[in-house]
């Protein structure tokens, strides 16, 4: 019996920059267990090591669409081009986030304007405009999981502007998940760990993060990128069609404690 009912089901992921990438995590689940898997990149650089990576999946359905969540334009004609391939979209996990590096460098008072609004349009209100753009292709009910972080609710040195950002993700993730339920559309945030990604790099304190995490954490250990994806393949399936609007941390319990 097939509990996660995900075979054949097209699944958007967006934010996949390499390997190490938690997106590619969901990714490489949601292929193993048969789905088929549309890519978005922003820039042509993704683009190529999304399709290298691609190279051992030859066999599964996927496309690799071009999307910068930055420009609605850029959101409409990518979900078009996704409704006219494959019809309906039953899910969408987006791994989406950047800030300036000054913004996260500096001191928080020193936020800029300018810094301020990109922060929160790219990794916030993107999820919103790309939920826009796809729930005409959600005809069928669908799961929207979003990738989230503690600093949305603690002070943590040296995230500053975005765990603003990571907040008004959280926040969203609620009101979409109200707005759209009685379509049988839902959204869940998931809260990860540190883990070693690309955009891991840009945070000052981020090594120091990882070993309090394994030495705070109930498991001793960090997370890794296949616990989020595992997570990640849960929420998209049916196992989760009883929650909405959750942020389900994958941290070890780091959360928890004190």
């Amino acid at each position: 019996m097939d509990v996660l009912n995900l075979k054949d089901k097209n699944i958007v992921v967006m934010g996949v920059a390499n390997e190490r990438s938690i997106a590619w995590g969901a990714a490489e689940k949601l292929l193993e267990v048969g789905a088929n898997v549309i890519f978005t990149y922003r820039k042509d650089r993704s683009k190529a090591k999304i399709e290298k990576l691609l190279e051992s999946h030859k066999d599964k359905k996927n496309a690799v669409i071009q999307c910068d969540v930055n420009s609605d334009e850029s959101i409409q004609n990518a979900f078009q081009q996704i409704g006219e391939q494959f019809g309906v979209i039953h899910g969408i996990v987006h791994s989406v986030a950047f800030a300036h590096a000054e913004d996260l460098k500096n001191r928080f008072v020193e936020t800029t304007r300018e810094g301020f609004a990109f922060a929160l349009d790219t990794s916030a209100y993107s999820l919103i405009a790309v939920t826009r753009a796809a729930r005409p292709y959600m005809t069928e009910g669908a799961s929207i999981v979003t990738m989230s972080y503690l600093g949305a609710e603690r002070v943590l040195e040296g995230y500053n502007v975005m765990g603003v950002a990571k907040a008004a993700l959280e926040a969203s993730v609620r009101y979409l998940a109200a707005d759209l339920g009685k379509e049988g559309i839902r959204v869940n945030a998931i809260s990860a760990g540190a883990i070693r990604t690309l955009a891991a790099k840009g945070v000052p304190s981020f090594n120091e993060a990882l070993h309090r995490y394994e030495e705070v954490s109930p498991l001793k250990r960090n997370t890794n990128k296949e616990e989020v994806g595992d997570m990640t393949v849960v929420m998209l399936s049916d196992i989760s069609r009883g929650i909405t609007g959750e942020t389900i941390y994958v941290d070890s319990g780091y959360h928890i404690m004190g």
